[in-house]
């Protein structure tokens, strides 16, 4: 596991908005999985971050985490 070392720079939010096309869309989307994983300790990546959020965004950022929004 390697250390995050760009702190609030990484993961990018340019490359974040790739994968949700909402920044209220992502917030909730992070926020939802950093709780299941703060919850149950279950983490789908080897992750740069150490905080639930982080490891959140890194998993939407890598497309591990399948959200469908309804309209």
């Amino acid at each position: 596991m390697s250390k995050n070392t760009e702190g609030l720079r990484y993961p990018s939010i340019d490359e974040l908005l790739k994968n949700i096309d909402s920044k209220y869309k992502l917030s909730y989307a992070a926020a939802k999985r950093a709780k299941i994983i703060r919850e149950k300790d279950d983490s789908m990546i080897d992750s740069k971050c150490s905080k639930p959020v982080g490891i959140a965004l890194e998993e939407i950022m890598q497309g591990k985490i399948d959200i469908d929004f309804e309209k």
